[in-house]
């Protein structure tokens, strides 16, 4: 028996192997139609699933570590049962084995079989998991519509699709029961679309464990003006609130009077158990496309423990495989726009994968396209997994204290000033004036305006004021006093309120923190200070390389600084090019600035460089013991925190750096004494004034 389950390693193998800290299930003997699966013990997680990559250097292991692979096949020894990784490749196997019929049925596999079972299959339920919603108040949670989940975007088409959740912690009983799991497509334009210009395809891959149904539901989406008719065949069954198998029914959605078309599935698969949301890492929903494997149709297969099931759909869009490049999944409410409400402190790791021919990482849009939502936060993404299996995206999402939300890539300018790029690399910007953060067109531009710390501190900047341009809207907010204008109109905004503007910009505020967002995920938040803002710019989409300015380009190379005007400025970079060649060419002309107030600040550089290694002893001890007491680690962050903490003389000062990520590379133009070590810095009254101006001079 245990020969049966050494299969390879598919192509389309995920990253993950079951990285979901699954249960060991084992088999109750019956008829095969009755085989059930049961959970009994718990397995060690694969350490390879934890595993990050980057899109250049990702590579999969041909096998765990020793010491993980040890315990696995002991405990596997021990109970008589299969490892993590046997499991995954078994499954991996059976999912592209060809079915029966070409698919035109359902079927069931169970570890350790090689050929699928044909089951019953079941009318889908009636429940509509209805569309993204229009207008209202964005807030930070996964689903609902909007810029509120991370769905891998690939450039060519996608064939197969599949979700699961690495890891899933700190769920209880005090968690919704029902819930669904929603493998859904972008709104694509279809040949099933009336000649309505609007009209778009939306197709759904859906697990509902309070129907125990894995089944798929048809959306067109505006298919036509208010008191337009469904395409034939219409359901007689009809009435505004339930989806049926035999035929469109008309919905009418929030926020727009347009009208919508659903249509279910004829077939649907149950799974003989329902998983309570606490086994929720135990489930993993793979969509496909009409032809895939062999099938006639498209198609869901739902994988419940060692247990695989697969239903046919009808291809009521039946160009999805030449349309299909955006995928989102996650976990929602169980249909009719309702939330599914985690218990405080839940954190969950999700991977979507997409296989569409290649095995290069996909995109990131931050799209959500369902109205059903969970009351968690993104919180993380990790850089796009690219290997010789399913590409993905990986990426956490949590309701634990301390929450906020991410984007597909994102970059700061904190401090006095301290950048870093969207691509990873860590520099200091000290010049004063208006200067271009980020340029994307017309369209988005975002621009800071920094004022030198002269007198005393004449070598160092801070960020004074932040204005964006989103569309057409233009948002400024300043600090001395600390005021926001929207349009240049000074506007009130109370704290835990939000303005939606008409061009789709949304305001909010949350105490000290301004956040600027568009719908299309694109957010620039401004954390406003006494003296200073700190201000992190996200990007709703990635990679976009055509986005400059002193925050570089995402997914560009983290050891180059490129000017406006295209030079590039490659590492060692020498501290007159950044000061005069690159800052320079970001200044902003006066003609293009977005600030509507006039301003005393003007554009100016500094005459050296300057580290901690500058400040006097007395300064950098007690700078720095503030900084390792706030949780700072890193030595690059370490010393920018001691020149903060002592220039601003603000403690606080500190706090930005505790969750900034590792720079992929940093950029020290002049003498840097590295602060990994104690700062060995003077006291003003030791400096040698001849060997600082030949310090000086080196920097040039």
């Amino acid at each position: 028996m245990k020969q049966l389950w050494k299969y390879s390693v598919g192509q389309n193998t995920p990253l993950g192997f079951d990285q979901d800290k699954g249960k060991i299930l084992g088999l109750r003997i019956g008829s095969p139609a009755n085989i059930r699966v049961k959970s009994r013990a718990m397995l060690s997680t694969l350490a390879l699933a934890l595993s990050i990559v980057s899109t250049a250097a990702a590579q999969t292991p041909t096998e765990p570590p020793q010491h993980t692979r040890t315990a696995e096949q002991s405990q596997a020894t021990a109970t008589g049962l299969p490892t993590a990784v046997e499991r995954e490749s078994w499954r991996q196997t059976i999912l592209h084995t060809p079915r029966p019929k070409q698919g035109e049925g359902c079927f069931v596999a169970t570890f350790p079989e090689t050929v699928w079972r044909e089951v019953e299959c079941k009318e889908p339920p009636h429940t509509p998991y209805q569309p993204r919603r229009h207008g209202g108040i964005r807030v930070d949670q996964v689903g609902g519509g909007g810029a509120n989940d991370f769905s891998p975007q690939v450039t060519g088409f996608i064939t197969e699709g599949e979700g699961l959740f690495d890891s899933v912690s700190g769920v209880t009983n005090q968690t919704s029961s029902t819930y669904s799991l929603q493998l859904n497509t972008e709104n694509f334009t279809t040949s099933t679309c009336s000649n309505y210009a609007p009209c778009r395809g939306w197709e759904q891959f859906v697990y509902s464990n309070g129907s125990q149904a894995g089944y798929i539901q048809y959306w067109l989406i505006q298919y036509g003006p208010q008191g337009t008719a469904c395409p034939a065949p219409i359901s007689p069954s009809c009435n505004g609130a339930s989806v049926f198998s035999d035929g469109w029914c008309p919905f009418a959605i929030q926020g727009t009077t347009d009208v919508y078309c659903a249509r279910n599935a004829a077939k649907s698969v149950t799974p003989p158990t329902t998983e309570p949301i606490t086994s929720l890492g135990q489930l993993k929903l793979t969509g496909t496309v009409a032809g895939f494997n062999g099938n006639a149709n498209d198609g869901i297969v739902v994988t419940e423990g060692m247990q695989t099931y697969s239903a046919p759909g009808n291809s009521y869009f039946p160009d999805l495989g030449n349309k299909w490049q955006i995928a989102e999944f996650n976990v929602f409410g169980d249909g009719n726009s309702s939330a599914l409400n985690f218990n405080n402190n839940t954190t969950i790791q999700v991977r979507t994968s997409v296989a569409s021919g290649t095995s290069v990482g996909p995109g990131c849009d931050q799209q959500s396209f369902t109205g059903e939502t969970n009351n968690l936060t993104l919180v993380f993404l990790a850089p796009p997994v690219a290997h010789t299996g399913i590409p993905s995206l990986v990426f956490k999402e949590s309701n634990a204290p301390g929450s906020t939300q991410t984007t597909c890539a994102g970059a700061v300018s904190v401090g006095d000033t301290h950048i870093m790029t969207f691509d990873g690399l860590y520099y200091d910007f000290q010049a004063s004036g208006d200067y271009v953060l980020a340029y994307d067109g017309p369209d988005f531009i975002v621009q800071a305006r920094q004022a030198s710390g002269a007198p005393t501190w004449p070598n160092a900047a801070v960020n004074k004021a932040i204005a964006t341009q989103m569309g057409k809207t233009r948002v400024a907010v300043y600090i001395e006093p600390t005021r926001l204008a929207i349009d240049g109109m000074t506007t009130n905004l109370d704290d835990g309120k939000s303005i939606l503007l008409p061009t789709g910009v949304q305001v909010s505020r949350f105490g000290n923190v301004y956040v600027i967002s568009s719908e299309s995920g694109d957010r620039v938040t401004a954390t406003l200070n006494s003296t200073w803002i700190n201000v992190s710019v996200g990007l709703g989409f990635s990679p976009r390389p055509q986005v400059r300015g002193l925050l570089g380009n995402p997914l560009g190379n983290a050891q180059e600084l490129v000017t406006s005007n295209g030079v590039v400025l490659s590492a060692p970079v020498q501290f007159r090019d950044v000061y005069h060649t690159y800052a320079e060419s970001w200044r902003v002309p006066p003609r293009e600035s977005l600030f509507t107030e006039e301003t005393g600040i003007r554009f100016g550089i500094p005459a050296k460089p300057f580290y901690a290694s500058d400040l006097t002893r007395q300064q950098a001890a007690h700078a720095l013991a503030a900084c390792r007491a706030a949780g700072v680690k890193n030595p690059d962050f370490l010393d920018s925190c001691a020149i903060d903490v002592t220039m601003l003389n603000d403690e606080t000062a500190a706090k930005v750096f505790v969750h900034l990520p590792k720079p992929r590379h940093v950029i020290t133009p002049g003498h840097h004494r590295p602060h990994d070590r104690d700062c060995e810095c003077e006291d003003e009254s030791d400096r040698d004034p001849d060997r600082d101006h030949d310090r000086d001079r080196d920097r040039d």
